[in-house]
């Protein structure tokens, strides 16, 4: 979440307008992320009540033609009892409008908050509202392949460069030429598929106490490997921000409530080491393309890639994590 994507007041008020959700009475942008550009709103509905919503304008990263699949994805798992927020719909029907060539959506506002040191308690409850969510797509009828794959993965650091690396850290270009080829040529195709959230942070999971109330922000989620959104989930988790710290506790915490709800296959468990060195990519990839090229002005805080280096070096000499 981020806003690159300056709205005034009138524009905001005309917007909310389109939807049956009363007056805009404020609008607080949103500076964590780095992905699309977000407000809180405040609206005065019936009777004088305040309610709350998110509105999101979709940047570069997020294509119009996947939103269908985004929202109603969204849609699907809260029909089906999930902590997810469902879209508002406008006046006319559609799930999302369009404001200065950009898609822009209304999505409920739940309650919760996102934890910054999380609990045993809380992992637990994060890994099974993830198997929840693999579970509850099994009848979603839209697909969406993976556009932040290992194919993405070779583009984005490529596009860093090995002297674009090695300005962020003398480090990271050597632990991209070493690990990038040898992830890629032993990624794994045959394992179960789901539809997944592919970036499930502590910023994306709102709690309340030990209770999962709300998985937030799908505009990743794609049709892939379960148990790669696992290794997504664990890498996000299971570290100190730094990536300097791995928590085993965390780490046990998450694959046992993960486990509870839905158990892995022989293959998925055996494969969780490389797939989370797939995931360190993933992020770090992202991370550094991001560090190289946001643009001045906005409102965005950017995210150290070594974090994610240091997690992909972490999994790479410690397999034995997942055992």
């Amino acid at each position: 979440m981020a806003v690159y994507t300056q709205l005034g007041a009138e524009e905001l008020g005309s917007l909310i307008g389109e939807f049956d959700v009363g007056t805009l009475r404020s609008a607080k942008g949103i500076a964590e992320g780095v992905s699309n550009s977000n407000w809180l709103i405040e609206t005065t509905g019936a009777q004088g009540h305040e309610q709350h919503f998110i509105l999101t304008v979709y940047e570069e990263r997020t294509e119009a033609r996947d939103l269908p699949f985004f929202l109603g994805l969204m849609d699907h798992l809260a029909d089906h009892g999930c902590p997810v927020p469902a879209t508002i719909h406008d006046r006319a029907g559609q799930a999302f409008r369009e404001v200065r060539g950009k898609a822009v959506a209304l999505i409920e506002f739940l309650p919760g908050v996102s934890v910054s040191a999380p609990t045993a308690g809380q992992a637990r409850a994060v890994g099974g509202a993830l198997a929840r969510i693999h579970l509850a797509g099994a009848d979603f009828t839209l697909e969406r392949a993976n556009g932040m794959g290992p194919a993405a993965w070779q583009d984005l650091l490529g596009g860093c460069g090995h002297d674009g690396l090695v300005s962020i850290d003398p480090a990271l270009a050597a632990i991209v030429e070493r690990e990038l080829p040898a992830v890629i040529a032993a990624w794994p195709e045959d394992l179960p598929r789901a539809v997944i959230h592919a970036d499930l942070f502590p910023d994306n999971v709102l709690m309340l106490g030990d209770e999962v109330s709300g998985l937030i922000d799908f505009y990743f989620a794609c049709t892939d490997l379960a148990a790669y959104d696992v290794a997504v989930t664990h890498a996000a988790w299971c570290f100190d921000a730094t990536g300097s710290r791995f928590d085993p506790v965390l780490s046990a915490a998450l694959l046992e409530g993960y486990q509870a709800v839905r158990p892995l296959s022989g293959a998925e468990q055996a494969a969780l080491p490389l797939l989370a060195r797939g995931a360190a990519l993933r992020f770090l990839a992202t991370r550094a393309y991001d560090w190289l090229n946001t643009p001045d002005g906005a409102l965005v805080t950017r995210k150290d890639p070594m974090a994610f280096a240091r997690r992909l070096e972490f999994y790479s000499a410690n397999p034995a994590v997942f055992a």
